[in-house]
């Protein structure tokens, strides 16, 4: 079952594509799970022009490398979001976000994530992963006091503006692996049971696992994948270190920078955090993930052209295969 182990390229989209091939291939990468933005793929050409799809698909194979997933987060995370405002004039191209009117960018969000899943499906990729964005973040901290008639007028917003998208995703035969993260529909443990609810649990909707939002949140992410384990589509390794417990440094940050030491959390290079690695290793072979690992390179406090590399080998290091046979097995007497 050795799972291949793959580079997200969104943290890399502003290096030209064939550069971070040329990268991630002389590091040793198995293929690459790639970013909807930048020059490294663009949709609605992958939907609709056979040669640019050969063209990626040649430049892969020329470095030696496949792709098992494709990433359109940012697309995502203006379906739903709402208010609709600077944060995403800033990573939106002029074409989603047009005259920047709230429900015409949701729209033509989701025309683009419906071109997404056609544009899984031509290159050959079963996983599309990415943001929902969400219509109630805004009321996490519950006051001014939040009615539960509010709560679920969000997970029904959620449902009927992502259905149609999943249509489409059935169609192809693709499926959608949502990263729960804050900020989005399912950001912990309940929220992802009260989407996956609010969808009546169709199985074009998954999940991206990726334990560096959940650690922050003091949720267990290996309990996590086992009780999620039929939707675990995805996983993105990404580490984060707590700098709580001086009195100072909080959870939710502080609005100060990324590595500002005053913090009460940050993202690190995968095996730099507090992440049980070796743990959710295991678990993902009891559960019998078998689907691509790929390492999301984000630490304000390290060179990448460094991380990268050695995220790799720690993870080679620590994803390895259950056993064939039970180590007890030696001890049968029988013939």
């Amino acid at each position: 079952m050795t799972r291949p182990i793959t580079l997200f390229t969104g943290q890399w989209a502003d290096l030209p594509f064939e550069e971070v091939c040329r990268l991630a291939s002389e590091w040793g990468y198995d293929g690459l799970e790639i970013a909807c933005w930048g020059d490294h793929l663009d949709p609605w050409q992958a939907a609709e022009d056979e040669t640019y799809v050969r063209a990626k698909l040649d430049l892969l194979a020329k470095h030696n490398l496949q792709v098992f997933a494709i990433s359109n987060h940012l697309k995502g995370q203006a379906v739903c979001d709402d208010p609709i405002d600077q944060r995403h004039r800033d990573i939106l191209p002029a074409k989603i976000w047009g005259d920047g009117d709230p429900e015409g960018v949701r729209q033509r969000a989701a025309e683009e994530m419906k071109m997404t899943a056609r544009a899984a499906k031509n290159l050959g990729v079963k996983t599309v992963v990415g943001f929902t964005g969400s219509s109630i973040w805004k009321y996490v901290a519950m006051f001014p006091p939040v009615s539960a008639e509010m709560v679920e007028a969000g997970y029904q917003d959620f449902a009927d503006r992502w259905n149609p998208i999943l249509d489409v995703f059935d169609e192809c035969g693709v499926r959608f692996a949502h990263e729960v993260h804050p900020s989005e529909i399912a950001y912990d443990y309940w929220s992802t049971v009260a989407t996956l609810e609010a969808i009546g649990h169709r199985e074009a909707f998954g999940l991206n696992w990726d334990p560096s939002h959940m650690v922050w949140q003091q949720v267990d992410p290996v309990g996590f994948l086992w009780d999620f384990r039929d939707r675990i589509y995805h996983v993105d390794c990404k580490d984060t270190k707590m700098q709580t417990g001086n009195g100072r440094n909080a959870r939710l940050g502080s609005h100060l920078a990324w590595a500002d030491p005053r913090r009460g959390w940050d993202f690190v290079s995968t095996g730099h955090g507090d992440v049980p690695w070796e743990q959710c290793f295991r678990m993902l072979n009891s559960i019998g993930y078998d689907g691509p690992i790929s390492i999301e390179w984000e630490d304000a406090g390290m060179d990448r052209l460094i991380g990268a590399p050695e995220a790799l080998e720690f993870v080679r290091r620590l994803a390895f295969d259950a056993p064939e046979a039970s180590f007890d097995a030696a001890f049968s007497t029988a013939d």
